[in-house]
């Protein structure tokens, strides 16, 4: 079998694209972007409030593209930035009640991706598609020389 492995990687590409098209047009009606519902949702975990830091870690945007998210969240109202009791340096991120009003609804948006994507998959199929994505990824993590990831 003669494998196209340039058009298994471009497929790839617009599996995400699609996935992000469809999730942010779910994610509008909330007002909210994917990336925005990302950090939300890790916000919303985080009851007791959650640093830039903390967040830039998480989502390994970097600290200007964090900054920049947290800014447009607080100005529509879904979060509020608060001094630390202990260090007034440091600033806590909380969610705010606009945003515990959204959650359900980004939760219902997100959790349907999964069913329509994977419809029609059986379990073999899906447990192999598991194996073989973390494969790919090990395969990336392991080296930047795409070389790996053609002989793998």
């Amino acid at each position: 079998m003669d494998v196209d492995l340039g058009e298994m990687i471009s497929d790839s590409r617009f599996i995400g694209m699609q996935l992000s098209a469809r999730g942010s047009k779910e994610l509008s009606e909330h007002g909210l972007t994917g990336i925005q519902a990302h950090v939300l949702l890790y916000i919303l975990k985080h009851s007791e409030g959650t640093s830039l830091t903390e967040i830039h870690r998480e989502t390994g945007y970097s600290m200007a593209a964090t900054s920049g998210l947290i800014k447009r969240l607080r100005e529509n109202g879904f979060v509020r930035v608060e001094p630390y009791k202990l260090d007034e340096r440091r600033k806590l991120i909380f969610a705010t009640e606009k945003s515990e009003k959204v959650h359900a609804g980004m939760m219902a948006a997100i959790a349907d991706l999964p069913r329509v994507l994977y419809s029609g998959f059986t379990e073999d199929e899906l447990e192999a598609l598991n194996r073989l994505q973390k494969k790919m990824l090990k395969n990336l993590s392991v080296s930047d020389n795409c070389k790996c990831v053609m002989e793998g």
